[in-house]
């Protein structure tokens, strides 16, 4: 399968997607700490509810934090960078987001960057995820994490859900649906390829080698803590980055704690419909992805879909995000 990764000013050059092979009972996954340090006991609770599902889990390098990081940058680095080349871990299991895994990046080069694994994680990672897709085209995966959402458990508040978790990792025979869970704010469809994250930090990789190409894309975007004004903000400066220039649909999440400065003022909802809405692309506003109280979506990164901006909204993965 093969993308178009490029910036603005060139051509667009065809690239092939890195797949990681799909998980199973077998599969060993390794917790990391790209950004910020996490409960022990959540990060305990989300270990086992991988067990629950049948997989492995195996020792992480221990890391003294420092401050709001997880451990050192070089800490954090060795970390990852060890992991990955590991041949008994198949995937690696984020703690939590916070801030850092940026860090990370300056001159980060993958060894064995044909043999992608199962990076799995949300907020934060968004940097990482970016990165690796950008420079080494590896689908990723936006979904739960040890601390925020495993721990919790599967279908409940905070927690995740798991059938589009297992599929994500584990699915080599199609595609499927997600059911969003949001509102169509444009109604229509659309094929493209997801891209996105994380607003707060899609937003940042403007002006790095690293900055995400997103034409031919269905845009992921959802944050959270944002005053609606800052999300107007963010959005207007990837309006005038020309990162809407091209792109296929949109799925937006529903930002919780962003709600309006008083009665009455413009709402988060209000200002996407406002910005996003003159695209004529499909637009799912408040979906179940990323920061959300709901069970937690798991969405591939870097596979094509199909955005149904009809009612609740739905996206339909129309190949796997793993190889056999």
């Amino acid at each position: 399968m093969s993308a178009r990764l490029s910036s603005l000013e060139e051509p667009a050059v065809e690239v092939e997607v890195r797949k990681p092979r799909a998980l199973n009972g077998r599969s060993v996954l390794v917790p990391f700490a790209p950004a910020s340090p996490a409960d022990f006991a959540k990060v305990l609770s989300g270990a086992e509810e991988l067990r629950n599902l049948g997989f492995q889990v195996a020792d992480a390098t221990p890391l003294t934090p420092e401050g709001y990081f997880a451990g050192s940058m070089a800490g954090r680095r060795n970390e990852f960078l060890s992991e990955l080349e590991r041949d008994d871990v198949d995937a690696l299991v984020a703690i939590r987001g916070g801030y850092g895994s940026n860090y990370l990046l300056d001159d980060l080069a993958i060894e064995r960057a044909d043999a992608p694994k199962v990076i799995l994680g949300y907020s934060d990672l968004t940097s990482l995820q970016v990165y690796l897709w950008k420079r080494y085209a590896w689908v990723g995966f936006y979904g739960p994490m040890l601390a925020a959402g495993l721990d919790a458990g599967e279908g409940v508040e905070k927690g995740y859900d798991q059938e589009s978790l297992l599929a994500a990792v584990g699915k080599t025979d199609g595609g499927w649906t997600l059911k969003l869970r949001g509102e169509a704010l444009v109604d229509t469809e659309a094929v493209g390829r997801v891209l996105g994250g994380c607003l707060t930090l899609v937003e940042t990789t403007l002006g790095t080698p690293w900055e995400l190409d997103t034409r031919g894309s269905i845009l992921l975007l959802e944050d959270r803590g944002m005053k609606p004004w800052q999300v107007d903000r963010a959005l207007m400066h990837l309006k005038q980055a020309r990162k809407f220039e091209g792109v296929r649909g949109i799925l937006l999440g529903e930002f919780p704690d962003c709600g309006p400065l008083m009665t009455g003022s413009a709402t988060v909802r209000d200002v996407c419909a406002r910005i996003l809405g003159a695209l004529g692309v499909p637009i799912v506003f408040g979906a179940a992805v990323g920061h959300t109280p709901r069970p937690m979506l798991t969405v591939p990164l870097g596979v094509k879909a199909r955005l149904r901006a009809h009612g609740e909204g739905e996206l339909e993965i129309l190949e796997p995000a793993v190889v056999p």
